[in-house]
């Protein structure tokens, strides 16, 4: 029987020590993986998504007419796909619009609703919950799909590199920027692992599980909502309801998750 010696018996000893945190981590990854798939049997999204069909086709604001008409990038009423492919151009607004932004400018001109208005409402009251349902039900006709965010257009491209731009930008009291949490791989947070959203697939299962519901909130959170968190966290003012800044962002993400499969609405912790 062969022995071994002290100092193997150690070497042994010291590569157990230096594998345990690895394994703990892998098993703490796996364990909320299972978690939220055994959530998404009864994902609570699925109420938003109910209730953001039946806003799409009811009549609603001073002119009482639906939502069916809303071209969100496919054609008028067209809803399939759509998601997959925001933000991008249109031409009747001349700017670049994720799909916050075209519900937007939908919702005053097809409804007659105050866009400005709806924008300058706090998360979770009145219209914004009415948005909630939208983004829940719009981005569920894509949920499977792979994102395919055009970049044909001037304004498609400089959008990407101004989200490009604001990604890298450190700023605020902690010196911060998206990156710092985003920007590598292997990064983690409160036993969470962070996807490095500047490739794939990390680009894709961040940008492509939002809008998701979230446990802790008993909410479902668009990405404007979790775009403003995260300047939150920063310690950056918040930036505006689909402003530039936010929708940049989205296109810089979308673009960097080209081919990945969206999931949204997903569920998160």
């Amino acid at each position: 029987m062969r022995h071994s010696s002290p100092g193997q018996a150690a070497a042994a000893v010291l590569a157990l020590c230096m594998a345990a945190p690895v394994l703990a981590q892998k098993s703490t990854a796996d364990g909320i993986a299972e978690y939220r798939e055994m959530l998404q049997d009864g994902n609570p999204a699925e109420l938003f998504e109910m209730k953001g069909e039946e806003l799409w086709k009811q009549k609603r604001g001073p002119r009482k007419t639906s939502m069916e008409q809303c071209d969100l990038g496919k054609g008028p009423g067209v809803v399939k796909g759509a998601f997959v492919e925001l933000p991008r151009y249109f031409a009747d607004t001349g700017k670049v619009q994720d799909l916050e932004s075209r519900l937007l400018t939908c919702m005053e001109r097809l409804q007659g609703l105050d866009a400005q208005k709806i924008a300058a409402t706090a998360f979770g009251k009145d219209e914004q919950k009415n948005m909630e349902g939208l983004v829940a039900w719009i981005s569920s006709q894509s949920k499977g799909m792979k994102f395919n965010l055009p970049q044909g257009h001037a304004q498609e491209r400089q959008m990407y590199e101004a989200g490009k731009r604001m990604f890298y930008m450190r700023g605020g009291p902690h010196d911060f920027a998206c990156a710092s949490c985003h920007g590598a791989d292997g990064k983690r947070i409160r036993m969470q692992d962070l996807p490095n959203l500047t490739r794939n697939p990390g680009a894709a299962e961040g940008f492509g599980a939002w809008p998701a519901y979230r446990v802790s909130s008993g909410e479902l959170w668009s990405m404007q909502r979790r775009l403003n968190d995260c300047f939150r966290q920063q310690r950056f003012p918040y930036p505006g309801y689909a402003s530039d800044v936010t929708v940049a962002l989205g296109v810089f993400m979308g673009v960097n998750g080209k081919g990945g499969t969206s999931t949204a609405p997903a569920i998160k912790r």
